[in-house]
């Protein structure tokens, strides 16, 4: 551990200058950053914090971009509510009473006539993931969605039928593993995620210098791909063929052994059965490889001492991604590398978990369709419905339709699949209000934009991320400056936002005080101490008291006196640069929250969707569309910073040689690529990095509406993917969009 003062003061012959600890708010890889700002609190520079307890220096363009994120001229830093058809700059008591006056006379007839969307951002901000339970009761809306539908969602109900938690998602072990098996991930831009690490790069030579191997598979040769020892070039869509191969072989050579698992599965003979139909041939015919190259890396598995497969978006945003992530996480069950150093791991964090807490009742099996959309009869899945749900839900007529939208965050006319028909959908809801410091393509539909301050103002703390961390840590950090005059913090809009919905005169402190008493009467509970024991070690309302109370009933903390010298929210604040809790450890038993107390490898909900899937056959004259990640981007989000938009044009799409002969298209010229839902105009890049019969396109452009204030991301619009997305084609089992492996055909423009 190291500490010091939280902000070091420094000169230059111009002005006095400060220097802060701050953990970046922009990726999952939670990196320290040293932000120096001058005596106006301007950001002067943003560098790696050397001292970071986690990231040890390192820095991504994003990170030291931060400073021009927070200072961007275009953000919004009054409210606007729309007036006569113009978005126009209020007060912010009209603006709450505009949100009032449009979603009380909806939330009045019918509270399931609002939907609320919660973007990709809100998951770096602890204000939002503190206040999101109680936003959500308060709105008492079933009609709930979130990009998770185009992300992560499959690895959740993964981790739920298995492990019996949804947040129960392990991870790589990059420090001491000898054999790493990505699959569909390319964390040499992405720094990686549900398992990101800063420093990706550096994780990969230490691997290899200490004799391990690295084995991507991925249809397009990414960065990643570039460096790995060897790269499996399967056809988009088929990873889940390769991990049914895989387990074939394991069973086939009686090759399983689960180790540390031992004991404690149920469902072997099940899984046997339920592979014995995908040996190596067949497996390999899917993917498009040879299967030797099957054969070779379930033996390289199993016979590794410490090795892990880890997946990203290529295993989730497929035809069968929860399949795909539950097939990939049986590999590392039965080859023995769950819950073992140089494995997958679980993570203990610092604020708790449901499994670092003692169950209080039996565990019931895993369910979704507790209640369904009106139009399309989709089942929910962890308190959400699919995102590719909400335009029908718009605009199909009649009782139950939603009306009113209120969005945190999120830009759905850009990110949401077939967003032509998103946009219609925006343009019919009668209230949309939107949390947001953008006027973009999705808040220029808005009736109320209520504008949150950067994030150099307020406190930083990674509460959801540290689920996923490589290693036990905390940082908290303080706000860099001073919310800017006229402007609230984001508590105070979402606590005025919670009363509006609640159609409650409580004050934003009464709330804030209730939530404070809730917690802490949780807390009591699971400890078996009275209410009045349980207390805050910091003074005053907000994140800190709630994050506090957590951190002190956490597997770390202090349980208010019982154990003394452990952690608080007061001590944390002492250790700037972070406090280092260990390494992961292996915590299975804990982690198995399941009715039969087992690793569940062969739930019913998985056999019955295997037994109906069918191996995918390509339509003559059809290519395979899949994403690309870019180090400079992250989703549409950071489009329009400065820094970050620098150099050519990223949304160019990527047609390997023979194809770009095959369909008469050039390098550098325009085509036009077109799917079941659309069609777009698109440059192109002719490049060996994807396989003949795959095509590659940026995510998250398209940054051509004139109505937007985005005036850098305007410069270089790109294209927008998901005109192409069908709405249609879900993963069964979570509702998961696919967002790759979209058959399209290709023209010349």
């Amino acid at each position: 551990m190291t500490s010091d003062a939280a902000t070091r003061p420094t000169t230059t012959d111009a002005l006095p200058l400060r220097t802060v600890a701050r953990g970046c708010p922009l990726c999952e890889a939670m990196c320290g950053l040293s932000v120096t700002l001058d005596a106006d609190d301007r950001v002067v520079s943003v560098r790696g914090d050397e001292d970071d307890v986690y990231s040890k220096g390192f820095l991504c363009p994003k990170g030291a971009s931060l400073g021009a994120v927070d200072d961007d001229p275009d953000r919004l830093t009054r409210p606007l509510v729309r007036r006569d058809g113009a978005l126009v700059e209020t007060t912010w008591d009209e603006a709450f009473a505009e949100v009032e006056r449009l979603l009380a006379p909806i939330l009045a007839e019918d509270r399931n006539g609002v939907a609320a969307y919660t973007g990709n951002p809100t998951g770096h901000n602890v204000a939002f993931t503190l206040l999101a339970g109680r936003l959500a009761r308060s709105l008492g809306t079933i009609q709930n969605y979130s990009p998770a539908t185009m992300d992560q969602l499959p690895q959740n109900v993964t981790a739920a039928l298995l492990f019996g938690e949804p947040s129960s998602i392990p991870v790589p072990d990059l420090d001491t593993t000898e054999l790493l098996v990505i699959v569909g991930g390319n964390p040499l831009v992405s720094n990686g995620s549900v398992g990101a690490s800063p420093d990706y790069r550096g994780k990969l030579k230490a691997l290899k210098a200490r004799g391990g191997r690295l084995v991507v598979v991925d249809p397009a040769r990414t960065a990643t791909a570039a460096v790995a020892d060897e790269h499996l070039q399967v056809r988009p869509g088929t990873d889940l063929f390769l991990f049914l191969g895989i387990l074939h072989v394991l069973f086939a050579e009686d090759l399983v052994r689960p180790r540390a698992a031992q004991g404690k599965l149920s469902g072997l003979d099940e899984l046997r059965v339920a592979v014995a139909p995908y040996p190596p041939a067949v497996a390999a015919e899917a993917c498009g490889i040879e299967q030797e190259a099957i054969l070779r890396l379930a033996r390289a598995l199993a016979a590794a001492d410490r090795a892990a497969v880890y997946g990203r978006l290529g295993t989730t945003l497929n035809r069968h991604g929860t399949l795909t992530c539950w097939a990939l996480q049986a590999v590392n069950i039965l080859c023995g590398h769950l819950d073992r150093p140089g494995g997958l791991l679980f993570t203990r964090p610092v604020t708790g978990s449901p499994t670092t807490r003692k169950a209080t009742k039996q565990a019931r099996p895993f369910a979704v369709g507790r209640y369904r959309t009106r139009v399309s009869g989709h089942p929910e899945v962890i308190g959400e419905f699919p995102v590719a749900a909400l335009a029908e839900e718009i605009l199909t007529p009649g009782p139950g339709r939603v009306r009113g939208l209120v969005i945190y965050g999120g830009n759905l006319a850009r990110s949401m699949p077939d967003s032509a028909r998103m946009q219609r959908a925006l343009a019919e809801v009668e209230a949309v209000v939107c949390v947001d410091p953008y006027l973009n393509e999705t808040t220029r539909y808005a009736d109320v934009i209520l504008p949150p301050p950067g994030s150099l103002t307020r406190d930083h703390f990674d509460l959801v991320l540290y689920q996923f961390a490589q290693r036990n840590h905390a940082r908290f950090s303080t706000p860099a400056r001073p919310v800017p005059d006229g402007m609230l913090s984001e508590w105070e809009i979402l606590l005025r936002l919670i009363a509006i919905f609640e159609g409650s005169r409580e004050t934003p402190d009464e709330i804030d005080d209730e939530l404070a008493a809730a917690l802490r009467r949780s807390i009591a509970r699971n400890l078996g101490a009275e209410p009045a024991e349980v207390t805050a070690g910091v003074s005053g309302r907000g994140p800190r008291r709630l994050l506090d109370l957590r951190i002190r009933s956490g597997p770390y903390g202090d349980l208010f006196g019982r154990r003394p010298g452990g952690l608080t929210l007061s001590r944390l604040l002492e250790f700037p640069h972070g406090i280092d809790l260990g390494p992961l450890e292996p915590r299975l038993d804990e982690v198995i929250r399941t009715p039969s107390d087992t690793v569940e490898l062969a739930p019913p909900m998985i056999l019955d969707a295997l037994a109906r899937v069918e191996v995918p056959r390509s339509e003559p004259g059809t290519l395979l569309l899949i994403g690309r990640r870019d180090l400079r981007s992250k989703n549409s989000w950071l489009h329009n910073v400065t820094p970050l938009a620098k150099g050519k044009d990223r949304s160019a799409l990527h047609v390997s040689p023979a194809d770009a002969q095959t369909y008469e298209v050039v390098d550098g010229d325009h085509a036009v690529l077109r799917s079941a839902t659309g069609e777009i105009r698109v440059p192109v890049k002719v490049t060996d990095e994807v396989a003949a019969g795959v095509v590659s396109l940026g995510h998250g452009f398209g940054h051509d509406d004139p109505h937007a204030r985005l005036r850098v991301a305007a410069q270089k619009p790109g294209v927008n993917s998901n005109t192409l997305t069908d709405g249609t084609v879900l993963d069964p089992l979570s509702g998961t969009v696919q967002m790759n492996a979209i058959p399209v055909r290709l023209t010349p423009a």
